[in-house]
């Protein structure tokens, strides 16, 4: 009886060992959740303020200002060209 009651107390130590190794490892974990949760909530928020930047510098308006600053203009209809629709039947080389 004193054997089992030894044993029993062994193994009650035992496992108060492994639960207190399963829940500083399971706090470590959940903290490098919150770092990760943080960082992925800082990229998330400096997506959305490039998107903003982005959307603010393609502006039409403010593109076309720097365009006629720099002496550009919109194409007229005498700088393009039409070529012709070659035969899709026709080989490459003519024959």
């Amino acid at each position: 009886m004193q054997v089992l009651t030894t044993i029993a107390v062994l193994a009650t130590l035992l496992s108060a060992f492994a639960l207190y190794a399963v829940n500083y490892e399971t706090r470590g974990l959940a903290e490098d959740v919150r770092k990760r949760e943080q960082i992925i909530d800082r990229a998330h928020r400096d997506i959305a303020i490039l998107k903003a930047e982005r959307a603010h510098l393609a502006r039409p308006e403010r593109i076309g200002e720097h365009a006629r600053r720099l002496g550009l203009m919109p194409a007229t209809a005498d700088q393009f060209t039409a070529y012709p629709n070659p035969d899709p039947l026709q080989s490459p080389s003519g024959r």
